[in-house]
């Protein structure tokens, strides 16, 4: 019994050995058929053409003599299931063969023309016919190229021109946003506007770290699956409030939580409203301290019904005030259709609180609300005037403003600055002195002298930042803490500039300190801060710092823009594509221009007399232009 179980074994190993070889022997073209009683496969073409191989005898002994068969090594890297000689068969009737068949052995060559070609790579044995991508239809690739995450869409349209034209193909882009965003409506605004709407959902995000408590790590916030990428943002007493490209107002409700030592500690924000549509901006109050951001004046588009007896409507601007702590409206202003306004900013306190409006056309208007009366339900009409900076320099188009409790700043299209401050303490510490200050007339426009056009600013309690089109900081004011970076805590009644910085992506100037987004070479990102470090406000520098330190806390990738309280420091994560950087270079010297001059010398293929007298007439020109003004050189002996 235990030899006939024992050769029973060894039967069955035999015909699996057998079984293997059938298997693994196959000539390239050849057919697999099956007998009546074993697997006999045909080797067909080449020297063992007509040669059948039947799986009898010594395994080792037919491996080996299959071995030195030229169709049967060739056959070995070329054996594919037989399902798949079944739809290799199917094709081959249709005409596809040469295409499909390669692609089914897996022996695709993934090339473009840009990129060169393998040498020798036809020659060698086993890896049959290569297809390129290219031969595939456009449409098979972009469906293909969808799936992939949008990180690996960019760096697959990296590796050579032809993948870059696929993963630059707007039909991807779409599938992709309508992945990331299914409710996103169609986009028609834009060069790109499927590809800006998918990068613009899949970088969006609000980063957020909270100075007090144990926990010093980064945040998230929910994001809003209706968003459209991230515009702008603005902290409140209790909550946080986001509108997107779309012109949608987010209400995100942040959730309290009291410590066990008395300290309130934020958490991300658990829900979130649609707070309205259409709106172009928001502001709140100007000050730091977010306890006093009670109302948030919101400036939107409203479809207005048009003269009694028609059906016809007009859209006319309107400013909506909602109370933060519940988002519920109480109050509604109302302007003519002929205006159309595209910011708004807040200056004074509350019971004269002035409200600054810049037209499509660069004009600003200004009305006055009091606060503590917005809550009454009863309807009154305020007047709208237009400010002093517009009608005394009607020339002047405003492109931006910003402003605090007590002063404003105006940016021109030219790049000028001009400014309004409405009390002595604050225009003392701006400018040193009170000479020019007229109690009587606050809204008088003052012109500041700087060096080149101004693109974008951040104002603070008693100072500011200013960043001109070649990437300078100059900051302005009140140095008592070292919030101006300058390395010092003297105050500057003018414009400094700040040597070791430049280029920054965002600017924020606090109570007392003031921060700098800034982006490396390798596009990483940091966050850096000066001035008092007082409550955790700059991370990892508790003392505070009379320059610009880097902060201990972790930048996100995309981040476009900061906020920082008392309680915690916001990031606004959106990447948009259309936003190019607007920074110039600096305009070269005399030196650098003959030093490029000597390098472009260096490359014409002239010979070495000729070089040798152009570089001696460029030294003498660069001598002369240097000694010019000094009198007449010295003679030489």
């Amino acid at each position: 019994m235990v030899r006939r179980s024992r050769s029973r074994k060894l039967q069955k190993l035999t015909g699996l050995c057998r079984r293997e070889e059938g298997l693994r022997v196959r000539g390239e073209g050849g057919e697999a058929r099956w007998g009546a009683a074993r697997w006999q496969p045909e080797v067909r073409g080449g020297v063992g053409q007509g040669v059948r191989q039947t799986g009898r005898g010594n395994p080792r002994t037919q491996r080996k003599k299959m071995a030195g068969s030229n169709s049967t090594e060739l056959g070995v890297r070329q054996w594919a299931p037989p399902q798949q000689q079944l739809i290799s068969k199917r094709w081959e009737k249709e005409g596809h063969a040469r295409h499909v068949r390669p692609l089914l052995l897996g022996q695709v060559k993934r090339s473009c023309p840009s990129c060169p070609s393998e040498p020798g790579g036809e020659e060698k044995k086993g890896r049959g016919n290569p297809v390129s991508v290219q031969l595939f239809p456009p449409e098979l690739v972009e469906h293909i190229v969808s799936f992939l995450p949008v990180r690996d869409v960019v760096a697959l349209g990296q590796t050579c021109h032809y993948f870059h034209q696929v993963c630059d193909a707007e039909g991807v882009w779409r599938r992709i946003c309508h992945r990331l965003s299914p409710r996103l409506r169609e986009q028609g605004s834009g060069v790109r506007p499927w590809k800006r709407a998918a990068i613009l959902n899949y970088t969006k995000g609000l980063y957020f770290q909270a100075f007090g408590g144990r926990r010093r790590c980064l945040s998230k916030s929910v994001a809003p699956q209706l968003a459209h990428g991230y515009r702008r943002f603005l902290p409140t007493k209790d909550h946080v409030f986001i509108l997107d490209y779309a012109g949608t107002l987010f209400f995100l409700k942040n959730a309290l939580v009291s410590s066990t030592l008395g300290q309130i500690q934020w958490k991300r924000a658990c829900r979130y409203v649609v707070l309205c549509r259409g709106a172009k901006d928001f502001a709140s109050d100007p000050r730091c301290d977010t306890v006093y951001r009670k109302y948030l004046y919101v400036l939107a588009t409203r479809e207005q019904p048009g003269v009694v007896g028609t059906t016809s409507s007009q859209a006319c601007d309107c400013v909506e005030v909602y109370l933060q702590s519940s988002g519920q409206r109480v109050f509604k202003m109302t302007f003519h259709h002929s205006m159309s306004f595209k910011q708004i900013v807040l200056v004074g306190q509350e019971t004269q609180r002035d409200l600054l409006l810049l037209t499509e056309e660069g004009k600003i208007y200004s009305l006055v609300v009091n606060e503590t009366q917005l809550d009454q339900p009863r309807s009154y009409t305020v007047q709208l005037a237009l400010r002093k900076v517009s009608r005394c320099l009607p020339h002047l188009r405003v492109a931006c403003m910003a402003s605090n409790q007590s002063s404003t700043l105006y940016i021109t299209d030219q790049g000028g600055v001009y400014f309004e401050v409405h009390t002595p303490g604050v225009y003392r510490d701006l400018f040193g002195t009170l000479q020019a200050f007229d109690p009587l007339d606050q809204q008088m426009p003052l012109a500041l002298s700087l060096p080149a056009k101004i693109l974008f600013c951040a104002l603070g309690y008693n100072h500011l930042g200013l960043v001109d089109e070649f990437g300078r900081i100059f900051m302005q004011g009140n140095n008592r803490y070292g919030q101006l970076g300058t390395g010092d805590k003297m105050d500057r009644g003018e414009p400094t500039r700040v040597h070791y910085l430049q280029r920054p992506i965002a600017l924020w100037c606090g109570l007392n300190h003031s921060l700098v987004l800034s982006q490396g070479s390798d596009f990483s990102k940091e966050l850096l801060g000066c001035g008092c470090g007082a409550g955790g406000r700059l991370p990892g520098w508790p003392k505070g710092s009379a320059s610009f330190v880097k902060l201990h806390i972790k930048v996100p990738l995309c981040a476009c823009s900061l906020c920082s309280t008392r309680e915690c420091l916001y990031m606004l994560s959106s990447h948009d594509i259309e936003h190019h950087p607007a920074y110039r270079d600096l305009p070269a010297s005399k030196a650098d221009r003959m030093e490029k001059m000597k390098e472009i010398v260096g490359w014409m293929p002239l010979m070495a007399a000729q070089k040798d007298f152009f570089w001696e007439a460029l030294d003498m020109l660069q001598r002369a232009a240097g000694g010019a003004g000094q009198g007449p050189p010295p003679p030489e002996s």
